[in-house]
């Protein structure tokens, strides 16, 4: 396999971490079509939906399809009847799960929605991770934190690019402009991705495609697993924008914590330059998705209102999950990534 194609994908399989996961491994090298029957049932009892190691992976497999594929692994499983209705048994525990995280928003007329996020974004009271980034990590945790990371950023902005052709109007300009940004104006060396790629290598880390997917825990996949959700269902488009102007009015001062840690542990305006950009970046696109794109999708259909509060409510609830994780692991005196021998075991 090409450099190219290793550090862009697809991405050879991962291994299982539980009988779902394991049968559809197995199926995937394989022509496609029929999958055991009744995989996957069990989810609907799962207690733990977002930390479930075995659902989480499933659904990335599931996901990864509609992305860069996996490699060695033919095309015509995207669309494979039997596969996606294995990925709507796991989605229904999912999207529940992510409900009741999310809690009982308020009502929101449209004019009022872009206060409403600026409300929710004010309340958010997660645990203090960019912080502890800034001032106190050591270089194998910061190595940990962007180890995590490159699960998203190596395909920045892909899953909320979902939304375009499914909007029109204000709101479709509006995210245009913010992708445009996040792909680099069509520079390749200024693509967000690109600059993560950049990041990861003057730390050290392995910068192929999903190369780090074995480590990562359940709670990682489901921040991706959540927008590829939003992104592919044309119901949860205001979800999807919801999720994307949560993410982008709570970015700009994490981002900045972050490239400060980064400078205290010696490292130059290089490897920073993904976090500096992201300073400036989101600072702007904070306004543009807040009032132009929800703003905008909401004066056209109002009725979705709610559905942008609950994708950025149910973003910012998972991202608290994950940073308690991270600083529980931490606080312990361990890692927040699986056991290289846990890979091992389930390969």
């Amino acid at each position: 396999m090409s450099t190219t194609d290793r550090r862009h994908g697809p991405a050879p399989l991962p291994a299982a971490r539980g009988p779902v996961s394991a049968a559809l491994l197995t199926a995937l090298p394989g022509s496609p079509g029929e999958l055991p029957a009744g995989l996957g049932d069990g989810f609907a009892t799962v207690a733990a939906p977002l930390t479930d190691e075995d659902l989480q992976l499933t659904l990335f497999l599931c996901y990864e399809l509609h992305y860069r594929g996996w490699r060695d692994v033919a095309e015509e499983w995207e669309w494979e009847p039997a596969l996606l209705a294995l990925r709507a048994r796991a989605e229904r525990p999912f999207e529940a799960a992510l409900r009741r995280l999310a809690g009982p928003l308020p009502a929101v007329l449209p004019a009022a929605l872009p206060a409403a996020l600026t409300d929710l974004v004010a309340a958010d009271d997660g645990p203090a991770l960019a912080a502890t980034l800034q001032r106190r990590a050591d270089l194998e945790q910061f190595r940990e934190f962007v180890t995590h990371r490159s699960i998203y950023h190596l395909r920045e902005a892909d899953p909320h690019s979902w939304a375009l052709p499914r909007l029109g109007g204000p709101a479709k300009a509006a995210l245009v402009e913010i992708q445009m940004d996040e792909y680099g104006n069509g520079r390749l060396d200024r693509m967000h991705a690109e600059l993560f790629r950049t990041t990861m290598d003057r730390l050290g880390l392995d910068t192929g495609y999903a190369a780090h997917l074995d480590r990562v825990p359940a709670v990682t996949l489901a921040i991706n697993n959540l927008m590829s959700l939003f992104g592919l269902h044309r119901r949860l488009r205001g979800a999807l924008l919801g999720h994307l102007a949560g993410y982008e009015m709570t970015s700009s001062l994490p981002n900045r914590r972050y490239g400060n840690g980064l400078r205290r542990l010696g490292f130059d305006a290089v490897a920073t330059r993904f976090y500096d950009e992201h300073v400036e970046a989101d600072a702007v696109h904070e306004q543009i998705a807040a009032y132009d794109m929800c703003g905008g999708l909401v004066r056209a259909e109002p009725a979705l209102a709610g559905d942008v509060l609950f994708g950025a409510a149910a973003g910012l609830a998972v991202d608290r999950l994950f940073a308690g994780h991270v600083l529980s692991a931490w606080s312990a005196g361990g890692s927040s990534l699986r056991a290289p021998d846990r890979a091992l075991a389930a390969a």
